[in-house]
């Protein structure tokens, strides 16, 4: 276990107000108010967590069990990583998700990445044991999980599995519910970094994270993701916009009628429209099936994968996006991105502050007194509904952000974001 005494530093857990995870050995032996399926899992990580590895420790495992958009609002401090540690890039392993992994080897060039299923992980205790074995034997001299919003069973099980000689993790949010969990793991690290209060946004917090570290500010910047310059899988002809109407919580979609009406504006205008999304996210709408049956349309939900997707959008005159993960990209990826936001956790990761909101980006939304409820929405009837903070956004406004990012010179201004964005090393 990792010793917790000595003086109270600007990294030590008792250090962070309003919090304090030091706990004696007898309470992590016998921890208060667990969940059920941390006692069902605690043999198997115990076990992996001690087995023992004879070979020489080296090098740094970042932990991201992360969705895509999170991918995307981490990946350019990681750059910065190599410094802060002292470490080689090459001597650095991302553990992240399969969601993402189709794309790793181009957006993570240089790092060695390493992915698992994290919903497996979450759930399957053979599975668990296997990746948790796996990082023990990897044998890291360093662990770091530097995300707010995680999930203590996943990534802080992962660090510790790790038996790192140091481990480093952010101060993550802490809720009643969570707070034994979170007190079990964080007590055994070497040091906490606070990186601010709810709802600071996520690259504002990966920035302080590196900051805190580097023992110098390192200003944050926009979201941008190399990648490579190849042509989409779509038949030649008039310049496109992708509207993207899925996401994987169902609540965040913006009213289908309203992605057709765009829609019909955006043919009206002489270009072609892309529908995309997961073969999940497929709406029942014969509206929608009429659409994509013009010659002009193009339906593409459930029939890309996430590379394609990335050269799609990449290629895009403009996108419209729910809040989700292909939001992020395209942002990152430079095209003209319009993404309607929901008010769940407002500002944690949309819309992005001044200080890195890249020119090709527009967040629209509809302020209500109900915002920050963590999409546990009291005003829906089931989960399927729409939350009423996103059916609120009206089509006028999308439309005018949309032909916004259109006009000539704000497609100027994107194709140079779109450039660096292919450009960068």
């Amino acid at each position: 276990m990792k010793p917790t005494g000595g003086p109270a530093t600007q990294h030590d857990p008792r250090a962070i107000p309003g919090h304090r995870f030091v706990t004696s050995w007898f309470w992590r032996a016998l921890p208060a108010a667990m969940r059920r399926r941390w006692w069902l899992f605690r043999p198997f990580d115990l076990v992996a967590r001690n087995w023992p590895v004879f070979k020489r420790r080296r090098g740094l495992l970042v932990v991201r069990m992360d969705g895509i958009g999170d991918m995307v609002l981490f990946r350019r401090a990681l750059d910065h990583y190599a410094d802060a540690f002292g470490v080689a890039p090459a001597d650095i392993t991302v553990l992240g998700c399969t969601s993402w992994s189709g794309v790793a080897d181009v957006v993570f060039a240089g790092y060695r990445v390493h992915t698992v299923d994290e919903h497996a992980y979450a759930r399957q205790p053979i599975y668990r044991f296997r990746v948790s074995l796996w990082v023990r034997r990897l044998a890291p001299e360093i662990a770091v999980c530097g995300s707010y919003m995680r999930r203590a069973l996943m990534a802080d099980s992962l660090v510790m599995a790790s038996g790192a000689r140091r481990t480093v993790v952010s101060l993550p949010y802490v809720s009643e519910a969570t707070r034994a969990e979170f007190t079990y793991y964080l007590s055994q690290n070497d040091e906490i970094i606070d990186t601010g209060p709810y709802p600071t946004h996520e690259v504002v917090r990966h920035y302080r994270f590196v900051s805190a570290l580097s023992g110098r500010v390192v200003p944050p910047e926009p979201p941008r993701i190399a990648w490579r310059d190849r042509a989409p899988p779509l038949e030649a002809g008039a310049p496109y916009v992708v509207l993207n109407p899925g996401s994987n919580e169902p609540g965040r979609r913006w009213p289908l009628e309203s992605y057709l009406s765009v829609a019909e504006r955006l043919l009206d205008r002489g270009l072609r429209v892309v529908f995309v999304g997961g073969a999940d996210e497929r709406p029942a709408s014969p509206e929608l099936a009429a659409l994509t049956a013009r010659p002009t349309v193009v339906d593409l939900i459930g029939r890309t994968s996430l590379a394609a997707l990335m050269d799609v959008m990449g290629s895009a005159s403009a996108v419209l996006s729910n809040d989700s993960g292909p939001a992020h990209l395209s942002i990152a990826l430079g095209t003209p991105t319009v993404v309607v936001v929901g008010g769940g956790h407002f500002g944690s990761f949309v819309p992005y502050p001044d200080e890195v909101a890249p020119a090709n980006a527009r967040f629209v939304y509809h302020k209500m007194e109900c915002y920050h409820c963590f999409w546990r929405c009291h005003k829906r009837t089931s989960k399927l509904e729409v939350f009423p903070c996103i059916s609120a956004v009206g089509v006028e406004r999308v439309w005018d952000a949309l032909a916004d990012v259109l006009a000539p010179e704000a497609d100027g201004r994107a194709s140079g974001v779109r450039a660096a964005a292919r450009d960068a090393p």
